[in-house]
């Protein structure tokens, strides 16, 4: 080989590897992009693409840039899976995802099973950090903590009236649903009905007249905001005044386009809005801006991309297994939510006085009440 042809030849390959090392890094975000559940995928979506864009702007992750992968699980347990395996296979090291927690639970043993870091920003559900591997994590709180909640909201201020627990099946709905119910029952209320609703359905009039004729006052659903509208309209419809209080997947303004005036009174419990976190203004204001309204998990899915980003820069690598030991050595991040502390689980650790609230449905929009 000639002088000439071997100088070529290196310089080629330095430029190959130079490349390589600068590639960029691939993360995801999954969730209900399409489908009745789609406002909430496209707040994991609009969370995801500031987080990374603010990231990109400021040099990236360890000096290299972040692609996102934004993919759809339609909040079904197998597409869920399908989606987990495809982001494996295109090398992706980070999965700020799902929403459903009948998503989550089963996507996280492919994520454990490939050594990719999970953070979910709304799966609500205990067994998904209980039964998960150490790699599995998720930014927002658990069903038992918002049952308790919910049951001594309902106890404390509708111990004498009639209650009905409806859940929609699904791994969220009944297990927010179940943990509400048991947390009644050691409070002394125990619900007047206990029913099944099939998500997808547009006709619970059956369910509704059966309510109706127990004489029901107030409807706990664990479920989605598409069915928590069509049960409140159709037991309007018959007359009914009964109060519709439901979980965190009320958090859209969705919900208030299914129901309209109608909607007028339902109370739900959520996180304190994180847009109201004097921590968080400005980069709500810059939402604004963009025509975004940061409600229900958007800031939790910029914040769960934060904190891997800062795992990331201490670690060294973007190496999940590394990253993963970052997450429990008790290192607290710094996010657009405030300090954030991982358990042995892969809960955060609670650090303000409190987890979950109520909030009731008021013209189109929902805001905490007061006590």
């Amino acid at each position: 080989m000639n002088k000439s042809l071997a100088t070529l030849l290196s310089l080629a390959l330095l430029a190959a590897f130079s490349s390589l090392a600068k590639a960029d890094i691939s993360i995801a975000t999954a969730g209900p992009m399409t489908g009745q559940y789609a406002s909430f995928g496209k707040q994991m979506k609009n969370g995801a693409q500031m987080a990374v864009n603010d990231i990109n702007a400021a040099g990236g992750v360890l000096g290299q840039k972040i692609k996102l992968l934004i993919e759809d699980d339609a909040c079904d347990p197998k597409q869920a899976v399908a989606v987990a395996n495809k982001v494996a296979g295109s090398g992706v090291v980070f999965m700020a995802g799902h929403f459903c927690s009948g998503s989550s639970i089963p996507a996280s043993k492919v994520y454990e099973e490939e050594g990719i870091v999970q953070i979910s920003p709304a799966s609500t559900n205990p067994k998904f950090t209980d039964e998960g591997g150490p790699n599995i994590f998720r930014v927002c709180g658990r069903d038992d903590q918002q049952g308790a909640v919910a049951a001594h909201y309902i106890v404390e201020n509708f111990k004498d009236k009639k209650i009905a627990i409806l859940h929609d099946k699904t791994a969220y709905g009944k297990g927010l649903a179940d943990n509400t119910k048991s947390a009644m029952a050691k409070l002394g209320k125990k619900a007047d009905m206990y029913e099944a609703i099939t998500a997808g359905e547009k006709d619970y009039t059956a369910l509704v007249t059966k309510m109706k004729l127990a004489k029901i006052d107030y409807v706990y659903l664990g479920g989605y905001h598409t069915e928590a509208g069509l049960i409140l309209r159709q037991m309007r419809d018959q007359g009914m005044k009964t109060i519709l209080i439901g979980g965190d997947a009320l958090v859209t303004k969705e919900f208030w386009s299914i129901t309209g005036d109608l909607g007028e009174g339902t109370l739900m419990t959520f996180a304190p809005d994180p847009r109201k976190n004097p921590i968080a203004a400005k980069l709500v204001e810059k939402f604004k801006k963009a025509n975004i309204d940061p409600e229900g998990y958007v800031l939790y899915t910029y914040m769960a991309i934060q904190a891997w980003k800062q795992a990331a820069e201490k670690a060294g690598t973007v190496d999940p297994a590394k990253i993963t030991t970052i997450f429990h050595s008790g290192f607290k991040f710094k996010t657009v939510l405030g300090d954030l502390v991982f358990d042995k689980k892969g809960d955060p650790v609670i650090t303000q006085k409190r987890q979950y609230v109520f909030y009731a449905w008021s013209k189109g929009d929902y805001s905490e009440i007061k006590k």
